[in-house]
């Protein structure tokens, strides 16, 4: 039967959408209440929606009942300090999962490429609904940041690199891809991440703003992700290493077939 997807996001699996104002909404996120949640790099998360409506980043599949990235609630507690935010989450009136304000401390791009992650929003999910995917909104300005999306891991060639000035907006299947952000800035960077079930609402609303499957993005010296690479396969083996001191093995020996 398959999942309801976006036609959007058929083609290449992202989209980038026109600048959003964000000059004109007030820096709600600066007041909210962060906890620490392992993420792309040093990062801590703003809850605007989660399992319970409580201050929790938690997959909703770890709870009880366990269900897939659907049908947030909404923390009160936040959205009192953050009611814009909430707009812009429930803009596209598309249903919202998880909802979040990400703050990340600035990193270097061989950071951003260890830490490359695919999100698993669709566990659970049934077939024949809508499948997960993301909305990204940066918030601050960081003009010389990027979304680095990758279909393959280890795979320089599969790279992607998304500008982050503020007000940008980038709607991602990141179950699809591998991603993380390259913050260079000197201050933290903030973004509203929003788990949207796709279907005609999401499809209109990226229409409306003319989503872009084809978007610009920015160019890296080919030394410093050469450099990345040879970096990315020393901390693995040295986590490896160090996992295997304890008896468990994480990842696989590089001269092994996967």
């Amino acid at each position: 039967m398959g999942f309801i997807t976006s036609a959007a996001l058929a083609e290449t699996g992202y989209v980038v959408l026109d600048d959003h104002d964000q000059a004109a909404d007030p820096a709600e996120w600066l007041d909210l209440e962060y906890v620490g949640w392992r993420s792309s790099g040093i990062t801590r998360f703003a809850p605007l929606a989660s399992y319970a409506g409580e201050i929790d980043c938690n997959g909703f599949w770890n709870h009880t009942p366990p269900r897939t990235d659907k049908d947030g609630v909404w923390v009160e507690s936040q959205i009192a300090i953050a009611p814009t935010l909430q707009r812009r989450a429930l803009e596209p009136g598309a249903g919202v999962g998880r909802c979040r304000v990400i703050e990340l401390q600035p990193n270097e791009y061989a950071d951003a490429i260890y830490n490359l992650h695919q999100d698993d929003n669709n566990r659970l999910n049934d077939e024949g609904s809508g499948w997960v995917v993301r909305g990204f909104f940066n918030l601050s300005d960081d003009v010389e940041s990027m979304l680095i999306l990758r279909s393959d891991r280890f795979e320089p060639a599969s790279e992607i690199r998304l500008p982050l000035r503020a007000g940008s907006r980038i709607v991602v299947d990141t179950q699809r891809f591998w991603h993380a952000v390259w913050h260079r800035g000197a201050a933290p960077r903030y973004a509203l991440i929003t788990s949207w079930t796709s279907g005609p609402e999401l499809d209109a609303y990226i229409a409306a703003h003319h989503g872009d499957p084809h978007p610009p993005t920015a160019g890296i010296d080919p030394q410093i992700v050469d450099a990345a690479q040879i970096e990315l396969h020393r901390r693995i083996e040295e986590r490896r290493l160090a996992f295997e001191a304890l008896g468990t093995v994480m990842e696989p020996r590089p001269d092994l077939s996967i």
